[in-house]
């Protein structure tokens, strides 16, 4: 079979390999379609443990059932999460699921830009989840990155009535801006410096955007009716955004990170300002099988639009293009690798 093998963003080579073999209780995947997540061209993180194939917003058909499988069968339409809890330690007790040291080191054989994967037994257990009909292959890849911008905006959380400051408004930042307005916010501004972006933004429910290489704090007074944001989300890992996001928000007010910063980064803090003004800080990592099962029935239900969030569909021999295109960072939002073609 065919797989798309990282060795950096500007280095991603397409070479057949074995196909992988099923064991007891797994299952193999034949790969429909994968998204190119913003995490994928992470060099920093990424480039230490290359080469290896990437890929987790994952969905296709299972075309094999290894002996105890009882929950699936062979031509199941799915989605498969790559990282699943234990949920049994502590943190997993706690509802701390993503703190789990078994989610982070769980993972699918050998990632999503293959032609097949192999799902291990306790993926199989608890990160298996079948597409609705009315689910599309395409629609089935946000599951993961739409669980995620769930489960960091109930951590924050955002609240009825809030007004949401999103800062970058990528895929992530555009699917902040549709949980918000679900949980209840009254007012949403986005940020970013690409005009595609913002007008993306627009489409998809942000009331008002802010060109981010202008003086943010003083546009968001204007259109915000003279007050700064009640709640602060940073999609982005710009040092800019960052810095100023201590800024833009409200005494009082919820400031979420959800986008790693770069190794050795630190954002100053005035403790006593921190302190005084009764700022809150959160982050928030990866999902839980509660936050994928919400995420795939917000997705059926049509709650959340993603279908439109697509604006390139392609290959396995153009994951090289993928890459390229998520990491530019420019006109592009979800980037989908549709390895059967």
């Amino acid at each position: 079979m065919r797989v798309a093998v990282y060795y950096n963003n500007n280095d991603i080579r397409i070479v057949t390999v074995s196909k992988p073999q099923v064991k007891h209780g797994e299952v193999l995947l034949k790969v429909m379609a994968c998204g190119i997540c913003g995490s994928d061209v992470m060099e920093w993180y990424r480039v230490r443990r290359a080469p290896l194939v990437l890929g987790h917003e994952v969905v296709g058909f299972i075309t094999e059932v290894g002996e105890g499988v009882e929950k699936y069968k062979v031509g199941d339409r799915v989605f498969v999460s790559h990282h699943v809890p234990c949920n049994t330690c502590r943190f997993c007790l706690r509802g701390e699921h993503t703190a789990c040291e078994t989610l982070h080191k769980t993972n699918i054989d050998p990632g999503g830009f293959s032609e097949y994967a192999r799902v291990p037994s306790i993926n199989v257990d608890r990160g298996v989840f079948k597409l609705p009909e009315e689910v599309t292959f395409e629609e089935g890849v946000f599951t993961e990155p739409l669980a995620c911008v769930l489960r960091s905006q109930r951590r924050l959380p955002v609240r009825v009535g809030d007004s949401v400051l999103v800062m970058g408004s990528g895929v992530s930042g555009i699917l902040h801006i549709q949980i918000a307005r679900l949980l209840g916010a009254s007012r949403i501004i986005s940020t970013d410096i690409h005009r595609f972006k913002l007008e993306a933004a627009e489409r998809f429910g942000a009331d008002e955007v802010i060109d981010a290489g202008k003086d943010v704090l003083k546009v968001l007074r204007e259109m915000n009716h003279g007050r700064l944001a009640d709640v602060v989300i940073v999609s982005t890992n710009a040092p800019s955004a960052i810095r100023q996001s201590f800024d833009c928000v409200e005494d009082a007010g919820r400031i979420l990170f959800f986008a790693p910063a770069a190794p050795g980064f630190e954002a100053p803090l005035n403790l006593n300002d921190f302190w005084s003004r009764q700022l809150s800080l959160a982050t928030s990592y990866a999902a839980a099988p509660s936050d994928l099962n919400d995420a795939l029935e917000l997705i059926r239900a049509r709650r959340v639009n993603v279908k439109d969030m697509v604006t390139h569909r392609l290959s396995l021999c153009e994951t090289p293009l993928g890459f390229r295109l998520v990491s530019e960072a420019s006109d592009a939002l979800k980037v989908v690798v549709e390895p059967q073609r």
